[in-house]
């Protein structure tokens, strides 16, 4: 047992952290300002307006996991929440997603859709708990039970009337909402390597792209490399790829072929879609580096459609994290606003940067792109290892950064391109959802959601739980949605707890 601690607040910065704020390349330490309390507002202002849908992991496209709208629960009412337990065949470790009034078995429902790490996709009336119908991807038998597994959430299409799905076996699936049959043209495969090459992270969209990657199974089995693929959402036409190793090769690899492995794309968050929909953000990890064509432990920007390379980030001791498998890409970035990025990984750090010059630097289309370039290094709650999506609140000019971990959960402001924590406690967490004026966050060591203001560290409430792994929360139309259990137990079962506002 840990002896319980709050990290005391006040305004507080050394020399060595302002100097962060001015250089381009990487801060020599570790310096973590804070902020009082009075940083983050006591009382956060929530929209009348209802939060009706969550599509997708993170919320948005941007994965800020966090909303001004109402989401019908709240302080007053968080303790007559009823609650409803479904058994599941499988285990979802991963984040579920809502969709409000769609058409499903042959009715207008509010609809739960999860997928497990074998790959069944599932839809659940949100009201009734009833699995209204069920995907189990051909071959399953292959696989289940075995390490080879997915935890990639599911993502709708905006039509309102399919849902995209990953399986072990590297397949991405289309799924009719209104009964789970796989569309004409799907699925499609974006790996030529299934038990190399796993589909980890969470499903985006861009436009008419659907955005897929790949990572690698617990224990680092070579060859693979992380890439990612881009796929016609209307024709299932795989449109572009980028490779995160031999990027100089555009086509899918196999993955043998290519001399370097691993890099994988890990993270919950995957591809993040900038504001706009013209780039996006992806992280690496473990991996060889020579910023050409290998670019391990590094977060890169991509060009939308073209997925080109635009500029990059590479820690200065990248060698270091790669020989001490500290991915750096295990969390992915968090797009701040103001033109910060920060993005941390196993080694406890978080780094922060400038969006426009990822490496110190504007983007020149330079053959070797350098090394280092953050203005800021600070460390996540408890200085362990993350592996959870931070959410990202913005109100106005204001932002505050949520993070858990293995180690605790903390409440981060920007101040001038610049984080301060204002609150940390020691109670872990997985990927932190700010939504309705209240900020909720799973323990996986202990089960259960905390439930807290965002301006303090104690929280207001607790729902129940078992523990889990990578399982996160949803809050959405009156109802929190949490998936419970470890994708490497390796159960052929699970459990989703639903909380409803009376």
């Amino acid at each position: 047992m840990r002896t319980r601690r709050i990290v005391a607040l006040g305004l507080t910065t050394s020399l060595c952290a302002l100097l962060t704020a001015c250089g381009s390349s990487a801060p020599a330490e570790v310096s973590t300002p804070t902020a009082g309390a009075a940083a983050i507002p006591a009382s956060a202002h929530v929209s009348a307006a209802r939060l009706l849908d969550w599509p997708e992991f993170g919320l948005d496209a941007a994965r800020s996991d966090s909303s001004g709208a109402s989401s019908g629960i709240t302080a007053a009412n968080i303790h007559r929440l009823s609650h409803l337990s479904v058994t599941l065949p499988g285990t979802v470790d991963s984040s579920p997603i809502y969709l409000h009034g769609v058409t499903a078995a042959g009715a207008t429902r509010n609809l739960i859709l999860v997928t497990t790490t074998y790959g069944k996709t599932l839809a659940i009336d949100a009201n009734s708990a009833r699995i209204l119908w069920t995907f189990t991807p051909p071959g399953i038998g292959r696989w289940a039970g075995s390490a080879q597994i997915t935890t990639a959430s599911p993502i709708a299409d905006p039509d309102r009337r399919s849902v995209y799905a990953a399986s072990p076996d590297g397949l991405i699936h289309k799924l009719a909402l209104s009964d789970g049959h796989e569309q004409s043209d799907w699925p499609v495969s974006i790996t030529r390597d299934a038990k190399h090459e796993k589909l980890a992270a969470a499903l985006n969209i861009a436009g008419g792209s659907l955005i897929a990657t790949t990572g690698g199974y617990l224990g680092d089995a070579p060859p693979y490399q992380g890439h990612v693929v881009l796929i016609s959402r209307a024709s299932g036409a795989l449109q572009r790829i980028f490779n995160t190793l031999c990027s100089n090769r555009r086509e899918l690899l196999l993955p043998s072929s290519c001399r370097a492995s691993d890099s994988a794309i890990l993270s919950r968050g995957g591809p993040v879609v900038e504001p706009g929909g013209r780039r996006l953000l992806i992280s690496t990890g473990n991996a060889p580096w020579n910023g050409s064509t290998n670019f391990g432990d590094s977060v890169l920007e991509l060009t939308l459609p073209t997925l080109q390379l635009r500029q990059a980030f590479t820690p200065a001791n990248q060698a270091q994290l790669n020989a001490s498998d500290t991915d750096l890409g295990s969390s992915a970035p968090a797009l701040l606003g103001h033109d910060r990025v920060v993005i941390a990984g196993k080694d406890g750090i978080l780094r922060v940067l400038v969006l426009s010059r990822l490496d110190g630097h504007p983007p020149s289309g330079a053959r070797r792109h350098p090394l280092g370039g953050e203005v800021q290094r600070l460390s996540i709650p408890g200085g362990g290892q993350l592996f959870t999506a931070p959410a990202v609140w913005r109100q106005g000019a204001h932002t505050t950064v949520f993070i858990a971990d293995e180690g605790g959960t903390a409440a981060y402001v920007l101040r001038a391109g610049r984080l301060y924590r204002v609150w940390e406690n020691p109670t872990p967490g997985t990927s932190p959802v700010m939504v309705g004026g209240l900020l909720y966050v799973y323990d996986p060591a202990g089960g259960g959601i905390e439930i807290y203001r965002p301006n303090s560290p104690h929280p207001i409430a607790k729902l129940t739980g078992a523990p889990g792994h990578w399982n996160s929360p949803i809050v959405v139309d009156g109802h929190v949605i949490e998936p419970e259990g470890n994708a490497n137990d390796h159960q052929l079962s699970g459990t989703l707890e639903i909380f409803s506002a009376p």
